[in-house]
């Protein structure tokens, strides 16, 4: 899938993809991956659907959707960079990644955030009704400078 709009392009060409860039933004400045090494971002990439956000050459946004593209996905990662941000350009990654032809149908389609509900309410993303069955390990800070010491 490939859109334009703006001078901006929206693919799902994994050849695409600036594995630098989304590294350094994830590892860098993200709150959710700090410190994350290249290999396993390669490894996530490699394993999920990817959407890429370009302007000229460079690529300014990521998303990517973990799933079995039958029963149940997972959003993680996305971001569009500081500079690029304000022009709806996360809605029109959500509008591209919610009509993706396999995640329709899921059973479940989760993900976690801690500042961008509003956007994500407007794609039907909900507070979990009944958390009590779900479970979770959550390692904190699995990647920081004390990981693997």
């Amino acid at each position: 899938m490939e859109r334009k709009r703006d001078g901006y392009i929206l693919s799902t060409d994994k050849s695409l993809l600036d594995v630098d860039a989304i590294h350094h933004f994830l590892a860098a400045e993200s709150y959710w991956a700090k410190h994350i090494p290249r290999a396993l971002v390669e490894r996530a990439i490699d394993h999920s659907i990817c959407f890429g956000l370009y302007h000229g050459d460079a690529q300014v946004g990521f998303a990517r959707v973990i799933t079995d593209q039958a029963t149940f996905g997972y959003l993680a990662d996305v971001y569009v960079l500081a500079g690029h941000r304000g022009r709806g350009l996360s809605k029109w990654m959500m509008e591209m990644i919610m009509a993706h032809p396999d995640l329709q149908g899921l059973r479940r389609f989760m993900l976690a955030t801690r500042d961008a509900h509003k956007l994500y309410a407007q794609f039907g993303f909900a507070p979990v009704a009944n958390p009590e069955p779900l479970m979770q390990i959550n390692h904190v800070d699995p990647y920081g400078p004390s990981a693997g010491a």
